[in-house]
């Protein structure tokens, strides 16, 4: 049983998910017309202010979910979520018209290179992720199960 209740080393992505999450969820909540978003309104503030505060909500379980063990459902439950939630993202801002008004120059221009590509990449990176951790970890579930890994 104490190999069960090893942590693997690709809990890391839980990690990565607050990384990438919590520099907007601290200016989000505390200062929302400081990000460099075009076309802020009151409505728009207050939106995002309300977006902040549940994604610093949820890097607050992410971070408790991290040391506890990989077969754990509550654990599971929140990879398979944090892995729909960063897809969509991933797809909702390569999908949006640019709303960063920043650009590292023509040449990155050139490639594509914006920070909402940049932006949109890293969500897919973390959502691919959250899959290979759920594949890298599906042992250890079984073991509790008492079945066999497949």
């Amino acid at each position: 049983m104490s190999n069960v209740a090893a942590r693997s080393p690709l809990s890391v992505v839980f990690l990565l998910h607050i990384a990438l999450e919590i520099p907007l969820a601290i200016q989000g909540v505390w200062s929302p017309t400081s990000l460099p978003f075009a076309q802020l309104n009151n409505t728009t503030i207050v939106l995002l202010k309300l977006y902040s505060a549940l994604v610093f909500a949820i890097c607050g379980v992410t971070f408790l979910c991290f040391n506890l063990p990989e077969f754990l459902p509550g654990k599971r439950a929140l990879a398979i979520g944090l892995c729909i939630y960063h897809t969509i993202c991933s797809t909702i801002i390569y999908g949006a018209p640019r709303f960063i008004p920043i650009s590292w120059g023509p040449m990155f221009e050139a490639y594509k290179i914006t920070p909402e590509n940049v932006w949109g990449t890293l969500h897919g990176i973390v959502g691919l992720s959250m899959v290979v951790w759920w594949q890298g970890t599906v042992h250890y579930a079984a073991l509790v199960r008492g079945g066999v890994p497949q």
